[in-house]
C-alpha cells in the first residue's frame, strides 16, 4: 500500500498494526514498513525515532482507545462486568494495539503520553472496583480486586486472540466473558 498524500504518520502506524495484527511484532521492521508505505527508509525515523517509538506510540493509541472503550461502558451501564466486555472488545477489535500495549520491553515506559494513557486505562480498569465490591475503605483489596477482574478479562482476550478459546462451548468472545465472570460469584440464598 503506497503511500500516496495526507496524513503520513497513520500511515506509518497503520501498516505497522496491520504487520503486528497478520505477523507478530517480531516482523516489525522500520525498513520494511518504509518500503511497504513507498517512502524512504527515513520516514518512520522522522516520526517515531526508532522501532521503540514506534511501538510506544500504538501502545499510546491502544491504551486510548481501550479507556475510551471501558469508560463508554461504564457510563452506558455502570457495570464493572461490561467495562470487562468492553475490555474484551476492544482487544478482539485491534489486535496489532493490544499485542503491543502490554509488553513493556518493547516500549519507552517514560514516555509522558504512553504514561498519561496507560494511567487512564487503568483506572477504568481499577476505579470502578470499589462500586462492586464491599472492599470501598480497604485500597489494597480494591487492587487485588481490580487485578483478579484485570487477569479474568485479559486472559480470555489474550486466549481468544491466540485461537485457544474459539470453537469452544462458547464461541463468542464477548457472552464467554460474561459466563466465566458468572462462575467468580457464589449462587446467593444457598
Amino acid at each position: 500500500m503506497p503511500y500516496h498524500h495526507g496524513n503520513l504518520r497513520r500511515a506509518l502506524l497503520d501498516a505497522a498494526l496491520d504487520t503486528i495484527a497478520t505477523d507478530g511484532v517480531a516482523a516489525l521492521n522500520l525498513r520494511d514498513l518504509a518500503r511497504r508505505c513507498g517512502v524512504s527508509h527515513a520516514a518512520p525515523t522522522h516520526h517515531f525515532g526508532d522501532r521503540t517509538g514506534l511501538l510506544t506510540a500504538i501502545a499510546t493509541e491502544g491504551y486510548d482507545g481501550l479507556a475510551e472503550a471501558t469508560a463508554e461502558a461504564w457510563a452506558a451501564t455502570s457495570s464493572f462486568l461490561e467495562v470487562g466486555v468492553a475490555y474484551v472488545r476492544y482487544a478482539v477489535a485491534h489486535p496489532g494495539h493490544f499485542a503491543v500495549m502490554f509488553r513493556p520491553d518493547l516500549l519507552d515506559s517514560q514516555d509522558p503520553e504512553l504514561v498519561r494513557a496507560s494511567a487512564a486505562s487503568a483506572s477504568m480498569l481499577y476505579g470502578p472496583v470499589a462500586s462492586v465490591t464491599s472492599v470501598d475503605g480497604d485500597a489494597a483489596a480494591r487492587r487485588i480486586a481490580g487485578t483478579a477482574a484485570w487477569a479474568l478479562v485479559h486472559g480470555i482476550a489474550t486466549l481468544w486472540l491466540q485461537g485457544s478459546l474459539r470453537g469452544g462451548p462458547i464461541d463468542d468472545p464477548e457472552a464467554l466473558t460474561r459466563a466465566a465472570a458468572a462462575h467468580l460469584f457464589e449462587p446467593t440464598g444457598r
